[in-house]
């Protein structure tokens, strides 16, 4: 019953974070200049990695009876080296 949330969570969070790269998408092109749709460019840099690091942690959350701590850390240092590479 508890993972049935999780799996809701994590949906959820990535269909909203669809949702908002539509929306960007769209506001994009109704502004029209490239310097405006870059600005919501660089709002959309923050909604990527913090739905990443939320269904992460969600996913984590509903495993964490199934795999080893060390398994956990191993993905967190994962997530931590793309979120590094993509700030970098």
């Amino acid at each position: 019953m508890f993972r049935d949330y999780i799996l809701t969570g994590m949906v959820g969070l990535r269909l909203l974070s669809g949702t908002i790269e539509i929306c960007a998408a769209l506001l994009m092109w109704y502004l029209g200049t490239v310097e405006k749709a870059f600005t919501v460019n660089a709002f959309l840099s923050l909604v990527g990695p913090l739905v990443l690091v939320s269904v992460t942690a969600l996913g984590l959350t509903g495993m964490a009876d199934s795999i080893s701590i060390w398994k956990i850390f191993i993905i967190l240092c994962g997530v931590g080296l793309i979120l590094y590479g993509v700030h970098s």
